[in-house]
């Protein structure tokens, strides 16, 4: 192996270990030593923009060495989005995509920016012109599909399907979107029987949510049940558990606790570290509305892992909620089989780290996380108390269930905010921010990766 590629493996294992100023400072020096080296400048751009460092022009380097790469493209123009370049971006997406018009990591992209920068209207052309240069194209289509099922547009949903149905040969990805639409859109009864053999986690999760939203809990546990064991378990662990809560069965208690596998614990934030903490997360949400796929509602999230930011204030909210997580971690029993008290032996690690910042009648809707093993909240600032509204306005909710599904079940746990505290809980939990009237509601959250 090359000194060059030993540098290259050396940051990307520093990288995976998440010491983000190591593995910066390796590639950077490989990237140095051999500038004409494809890998080191790909690995110095990507290293340099997870280090929220400009990366437009590393990439940029990195493309005349490595041409016609799609993922140094994205994140090229990624790169060039957070740092003010919006157009330029957009255009970079947009050229690509005239020449390449099935390439559908960049029309997701391309829809992404346009939703963030607060584009309310036409934020999909570049799909609408990629279906009309390849009609027949499914994987586009399907694509495009899914961008406003996404969002709940079910209307805009339904004239994709149209298209697509009418343009392109018969498909089991087109049947299996018109199942997807009638069992979340409500509107009909969708028949599953066709694919069940396919056991498809996707597939099967559309199927447990239509069950549970008709009143269905037996059956809905039954199809749960096929993947508590499998690789998919963490998506599927939180409609078991609403299930249990459904039938009375006891379960329910094991999954979530009894009491609830959660905690809420006041760090000893200075009131002037809160104050530097709020004003650098503040400079960082640059976009105007939240990603389509997200539980953010009036409001906007981060995107990169924000631990790996390097101002001083984050970098010390970092340290403090590693240890408070090692703390319940530590507190917690130990059950084989179980998605939260399984533990295993390695260091803790960030499965993901994000700030939020919601204004007046923001809220989160119930959701989970299905990479986390514990997640969070924490709270930096908050509007004002005449602001906020009744209790719980703006509170945390532990275990409340998605409103679309219609369930009669209150949360399990709510979590009342205050600046510095932070709110630990199993990542199978569902949890929601309820709404409140007015104000900045500013918080920070991340998700612990399931130990090894």
């Amino acid at each position: 192996m090359t000194d060059t590629a030993q540098r290259v493996s050396r940051a990307a294992a520093l990288l995976a270990e998440q010491d983000i100023d190591a593995a910066l400072e390796t590639i950077s020096e490989a990237a140095r030593r051999d500038p004409n080296s494809p890998q080191a400048a790909f690995g110095h751009a990507q290293i340099a923009f997870e280090a929220w460092q400009p990366a437009a022009a590393l990439f940029e380097r990195a493309a005349a060495l490595l041409p016609g790469q799609p993922d140094l493209i994205r994140n090229r123009a990624l790169a060039l989005a957070a740092e003010s370049a919006d157009d330029q971006a957009e255009a970079l997406l947009e050229s690509v995509l005239a020449q390449h018009p099935g390439w559908l990591d960049g029309h997701r992209t391309l829809c992404a920016m346009r939703i963030t920068r607060g584009e309310t209207e036409d934020w999909d052309r570049s799909y609408a012109a990629a279906a009309a240069r390849e009609p027949v194209n499914t994987a586009v289509r399907l694509s495009w599909f899914q961008q406003h099922a996404t969002r709940k547009d079910w209307t805009a949903a339904r004239a994709v399907l149209a298209g697509a149905e009418q343009a392109c040969a018969p498909s089991q990805g087109l049947a299996l979107s018109a199942l997807f639409l009638i069992a979340e859109s409500g509107e009909g009864i969708p028949d599953f029987g066709p694919f069940a053999a396919l056991a498809d986690p996707g597939t099967d999760l559309c199927h447990v949510r239509y069950l549970l939203r008709t009143s269905q809990p037996e059956a809905a546990l039954a199809v749960a049940q096929r993947h508590l064991g499998g690789a998919q378990a963490r998506m599927f662990w939180p409609y078991a558990g609403l299930c249990w809560r459904l039938l009375g069965d006891p379960q329910a208690g094991w999954l979530d606790g009894d009491r609830l596998h959660a905690a809420a614990v006041d760090l000893d934030f200075t009131p002037q570290e809160l104050a530097d903490l709020a004003e650098a997360l503040r400079r960082l949400h640059r976009m105007k509305a939240p990603y389509p796929e997200q539980s953010v509602r009036g409001g906007t999230q981060t995107d990169r892992q924000l631990f790996f930011h390097p101002d001083p204030a984050i970098r010390l909210a970092r340290d403090k909620v590693l240890a408070a997580v090692a703390d319940f971690a530590a507190a917690l029993p130990h059950e084989p089989g179980h998605p939260l008290l399984e533990r295993g032996s390695s260091t803790l690690r960030f499965a993901g780290s994000w700030s939020v910042r919601l204004a007046g009648a923001g809220f989160h809707a119930s959701h989970t996380h299905v990479r986390g093993w514990i997640s969070s909240a924490c709270y930096v600032s908050l509007p004002k108390p005449d602001q906020l509204g009744a209790p719980p306005a703006g509170w945390l909710s532990l275990g409340s269930p998605p409103p679309e599904l219609g369930l009669d079940l209150g949360p399990l746990r709510q979590i009342e905010p205050k600046p510095g505290r932070l709110a630990l809980f199993g990542s199978t939990l569902w949890h929601a921010t309820e709404p409140f009237a007015a104000g900045e509601r500013l918080t920070f959250a991340f998700d612990i990766a399931p130990p090894r």
